[in-house]
């Protein structure tokens, strides 16, 4: 049973993602495993809407991870039961949240702790969280994430021993053939005009750190626009206030969720990608760029330095001059540009799922079963 009660269609971002992209990949390479998403009202609509249930059972609750003590008692109570009635063998929650006791074999995807280490949620909902995810994983049968910078990390902050954390890297896969809306109409209806657009695709959080391009914006040639593209949060209005602050609100374009078709040709239109984020798990926009054939300026990080290598153009984070340095030349790359669909595809959803298999297979054979 795989524990998606976190899922906002659109919003959830990262975890969205890797939802998307391991369960087809188990589905398809493990045909033997039987699948049940757990998940919220609207998740299970969503998933049921794109075909999964020719991939899994789709399992709603009544609930949606805006509600939290709703969501609290789905995840630590109605789960559990379920996965007990279901006989389900592992309970593989995949947002690092996980039920305490779990009604089966425990396995948890920690992504990052970014979230204790900067001021990405209020007071409250930082320890709560904080205390869910210090229980599940220690009471976890196995733990999984994304990188290697990311285990040193968790394993920091959380007290955890390294050779509990299994290190199965994230994929990447190209959005399905589609709609692709054209460049023409992108700079249209984004009032594009005929700038070199420098796009970051991030929600608008404090630790994904869009103020640090708001800043750089004056320091970047005339004809380039920063192009904030993500989910609206609370910061936003922050980003917004510091633009106007600085006289810049001419030069940086506020983009909600855009739907796929936009994103395809806001990539078109794209000179530079820039990732100014203050910590990941992963990063997996750094590979939709490379794919696309588009630069990357990223910040100095090691969990970006281990999924981008040598082909991103890395900044100091809190630096605005090091910053637009590292975005004018990249925009000058044409060689990583180059480089870049090529480093894009080491990384697989089906490599993924097979080391995410080889842990259940671990964990399974451990409790004799």
């Amino acid at each position: 049973m795989l524990n998606a009660l976190y899922l906002a269609p659109g919003v959830s971002g990262g975890p969205e993602t890797y939802l998307r992209g391991l369960v087809p990949a188990l589905a398809g390479g493990f045909p033997d495993l039987r699948l049940t998403v757990a998940t919220t009202r609207s998740g299970a609509a969503a998933l049921n809407a794109d075909g999964w249930r020719e991939l899994a059972t789709i399992a709603p609750f009544d609930c949606e991870d805006g509600q939290r003590a709703r969501r609290q008692w789905a995840e630590q109570v109605e789960l559990p039961r379920a996965a007990r009635a279901a006989g389900a063998q592992i309970v593989h929650s995949l947002a690092s949240i996980a039920p305490i006791r779990a009604g089966a074999r425990s396995v948890v995807t920690l992504h990052d702790v970014t979230f204790l280490l900067t001021d990405t949620f209020g007071p409250l909902t930082t320890f709560g969280m904080g205390t869910l995810i210090k229980l599940g994983a220690r009471r976890a049968d196995a733990l999984i994430t994304a990188t290697q910078a990311a285990r040193g990390q968790i394993c920091s902050v959380l007290g955890i021993a390294p050779a509990r954390l299994a290190v199965v890297p994230h994929g990447y896969a190209p959005a399905p053939a589609g709609e692709h809306t054209p460049a023409e109409l992108v700079r249209d209806r984004y009032e594009l005009d005929a700038g070199r657009v420098v796009l970051c695709v991030a929600a608008k959080r404090p630790h994904k750190n869009q103020e640090l391009l708001v800043r750089a914006a004056r320091l970047l040639p005339d004809d380039v626009l920063v192009v904030l593209a993500g989910h609206p949060e609370p910061y936003e209005q922050t980003l917004r206030r510091l633009a106007r602050e600085l006289g810049v609100q001419e030069r940086v374009r506020f983009v909600g969720y855009v739907p796929d078709a936009d994103l395809e040709g806001l990539w078109d239109v794209c000179a530079c990608a820039a990732f100014p984020t203050l910590g990941e798990g992963f990063g997996i926009p750094v590979l939709e760029a490379f794919a696309h054939g588009v630069p990357v300026a990223a910040s100095d990080l090691p969990v970006l330095r281990e999924v981008g290598g040598e082909l991103p153009h890395y900044f100091d984070p809190r630096d605005p001059a090091s910053a637009a340095q590292a975005i004018r030349a990249a925009m000058q790359d044409a060689g990583a540009a180059a480089m870049g669909p090529a480093h894009a595809r080491r990384y697989s959803w089906q490599a993924a799922a097979q080391g995410t298999n080889e842990v259940y297979e671990r964990v399974l054979h451990a409790s004799g079963r």
